[in-house]
């Protein structure tokens, strides 16, 4: 058994398309002179992007340090993933990110670990490999999520409420059709509507709104909290925008249209249809890549499959802040995976901390030193560190320090 409590991680980077050049190369101190999109740097054990831990002044898989040092995950962590019919045990049940979003987001919705275990058995089946671009699910596991925005943060989340929905329909002249189908059969009815309609429908539909205000995009007259910003984008670099349109414009109008604030957060459960649209953020979710997708996007899109797994019904947002004190706030969610805190100390300050789970986080500004015992690590901004559960540390700056950190909630 090792017995050391505090160790350095390693994340791993993700660089797809939409993701921007500065931020996190910036934040990891990575020369991106190949100008590469760094999209998500991902903490964890999911199998797409494994994290390495030091153990004696070396590195090794996380995924094998757990399972060869089990107490290092607290016994409320180990029930729960034994409760679960979808994880194994001694490992984590979240995965923890920074996402850097310059482009948009494909429209998609998470499913139930109930319908994670259904669809990733149905596509074995199928004998679908687990990389193809065409497999809906990735793992077993469900993928609630929360996320805080690190600087103004736009998105989509969950469809408008009925008044909201109906006042868009009735002003846009391309909706105006969709607008007694939405007074008889609801939300449901709607989104099936222009989700499954023909292509050259569609094209016949948005053509004359998206002519209307791709110029104005052009011009600058359109601002961020307008949807026709974000439909006008998302064509705008289309060798022909207005052939073969995609269908998740459709989403940015009948979907609430978000900013946060640096600090502010939202939850999304399954079922939610969202869309990151812009800016930086940390992101915490059950350890899972399971995305089902329908616009937006050059990757693989199955209506069918995202429908099914929608709960069609208006949202009022709820954004949320961390609750606490000025040295930490902790962003408390409705699902018994994972937890959030976000820790900012001011020069020559320190936090006392106890680490019910195995913790992992990371410096976003600033430096730091933890310590636990005998042991004691400096960190840097961008570099990452994790705690084995039941340790008591000591977080100290000599300048300051902006931290988060991911850990399974006590209950």
């Amino acid at each position: 058994m090792n017995n050391h409590k505090i160790f350095r991680l390693k994340g791993q980077v993700q660089h797809y398309a939409w993701g921007g050049y500065t931020y996190i190369p910036s934040l990891l101190n990575i020369n991106n002179t190949n100008h590469q999109p760094f999209a998500e740097y991902w903490m964890g054990i999911h199998p797409s992007a494994i994290s390495q831990i030091e153990v004696n002044g070396h590195w090794e898989l996380l995924t094998s340090f757990l399972q060869q040092n089990p107490t290092a995950l607290s016994k409320s962590t180990n029930q729960l993933l034994n409760q679960s019919t979808t994880q194994p045990s001694s490992t984590l049940p979240y995965l923890f990110k920074v996402l850097d979003v310059r482009a948009m987001l494909s429209i998609q919705v998470h499913p139930t670990k109930m319908a994670a275990t259904e669809g990733f058995e149905r596509e074995e089946k199928l004998g679908i490999p687990i990389n193809a671009s065409n497999r809906n699910y990735k793992d077993k596991n469900h993928k609630p999520e929360v996320m805080v925005a690190l600087s103004p943060f736009w998105l989509l989340h969950g469809f408008k409420p009925a008044l909201v929905l109906k006042h868009t329909l009735q002003q846009i002249d391309a909706f105006y059709p969709f607008l007694s189908i939405f007074n008889d059969d609801g939300y449901e009815a709607l989104y099936k509507q222009v989700m499954e309609m023909p292509q050259t429908q569609v094209d016949t539909l948005l053509q004359p709104l998206l002519q209307k205000i791709v110029p104005l995009y052009q011009q600058q007259k359109l601002n961020k909290n307008n949807p026709d910003f974000w439909a006008a984008r998302a064509v705008i670099n289309n060798a022909h925008p207005y052939k073969n349109i995609d269908r998740g414009i459709f989403s940015i109008y009948f979907f609430n249209l978000l900013q946060l604030k640096s600090g502010e957060a939202i939850f999304q459960g399954a079922g939610v249809p969202h869309a990151y649209l812009e800016g930086v953020n940390v992101e915490l979710m059950a350890n899972s890549d399971n995305v089902l997708r329908g616009g937006l996007t050059p990757k693989y899109i199955d209506v069918k499959e995202l429908i099914q797994h929608i709960i069609f019904e208006g949202i009022t947002p709820h954004i949320f802040i961390g609750k606490g004190n000025t040295q930490e706030k902790i962003y408390h969610c409705p699902v018994p995976d994972f937890c959030l805190s976000a820790i900012s100390l001011s020069a020559g300050s320190s936090i006392t901390q106890y680490s019910q789970s195995f913790e992992i986080g990371i410096v976003i500004e600033g430096q730091m030193q933890i310590e636990a015992k005998e042991e004691k690590k400096i960190l840097h901004t961008g570099e990452s560190f994790a705690v084995a559960a039941h340790t008591n540390y000591t977080i100290t700056t000599q300048s300051c320090c902006v931290m988060y950190k991911a850990f399974v909630p006590v209950v």
